[in-house]
């Protein structure tokens, strides 16, 4: 038995929940697998796996020898990597997941820089708004914009961004400058509706709750479309800075209520807990985290 091929059937089973799950991935029968992990608890003198008929459960050695075994496969992929070209440096594929435009606006227009200074690390971007089962789905690294929920992912505070309430001075030249939040009822908004729900509107320094639910002729769960919307002059916004960055650095657009402005929206990479950080997706943590606290623009605020 190879030990180390054995490790890493292993932690299939878990990662994919079933023997016979493991069976199909690798494409050999379930029997094969049984025997290799009895194999596996032999050598190791231990049972890890109870099961049933019907369901899988780890062992407390079992979990022991998961968590250890996540570290020790990692530690050798790398050494596999930094050997296989005569280096020590990172080498592989990142598969991260990412707001589709936040992707778009700050990390591939600076992937030619990681490239160059990373050129044996290769990346596979997904976009994406859903929430992704990073483990399930084979992703090394998630980032995220807002609040996260809760999880047993590893998460890391990359920077922040100010919540802010935009428009085009087209449109305040039209209709006016909003300079309290129960102004708004007067204003078109362009509202973020994920679900078909619109999302409400938070602000401090008020009375109450400050919540608005906003209204308008045009909803949309699409943030790309947002962006578009408020440029064609269709109303208010209030949106994460990041969103309109650029815009509000050259005027296009002009921020409104600053002084009753939510607290920042924080911004995380996330990463699958219970395993040690393979190097090529730490060093690309490390440059987000870099590009995103060197941003000019008004779009971020350090941790």
């Amino acid at each position: 038995m190879d030990r180390l091929d054995a490790l890493k059937l292993f932690i299939r089973i878990v990662e994919s929940g079933s023997f016979a799950a493991a069976a199909r991935d690798i494409g050999v029968g379930q029997p094969a697998v049984s025997k290799q992990i009895a194999s596996l608890e032999r050598y190791l003198g231990a049972q890890l796996v109870r099961r049933t008929s019907r369901s899988m459960t780890l062992t407390e050695t079992g979990q022991s020898v998961y968590e250890a075994g996540l570290r020790i496969i990692g530690d050798f992929t790398d050494l596999e990597s930094s050997v296989g070209h005569g280096q020590m440096s990172p080498g592989g594929l990142v598969r991260v997941t990412v707001p589709p435009v936040f992707g778009r606006l700050y990390l591939v227009p600076h992937l030619p820089a990681f490239f160059s200074r990373y050129p044996q690390v290769s990346v596979d971007l997904s976009a994406t708004e859903r929430n992704v089962n990073l483990v399930e789905e084979g992703f090394d690294l998630s980032i995220k914009t807002g609040p996260l929920a809760d999880s047993s992912m590893i998460s890391r505070h990359l920077v922040s961004s100010p919540v802010v309430v935009v428009a085009t001075p087209q449109y305040l030249e039209k209709h006016g400058r909003p300079e309290r939040p129960q102004e708004i009822e007067r204003h078109a908004c362009v509202v973020f509706a994920p679900m078909h729900e619109p999302r409400a509107w938070r602000f401090a320094n008020v009375e109450g709750p400050g919540l608005h639910v906003p209204s308008g002729n045009f909803r949309t769960g699409d943030a790309e479309q947002i962006r578009a919307a408020v440029l064609a002059d269709m109303g208010l916004v209030q949106a994460p800075a990041w969103l309109f960055a650029a815009e509000m650095a050259s005027g296009e657009v002009i921020s409104v209520l600053e002084d009753f402005a939510p607290p920042p929206l924080p911004i995380h990479g996330v990463h699958p807990s219970g395993r040690r950080l393979p190097n090529k997706t730490r060093v690309f943590l490390d440059f987000v985290a870099e590009i995103l606290a060197a941003d000019p623009r008004p779009a971020f605020v350090p941790v």
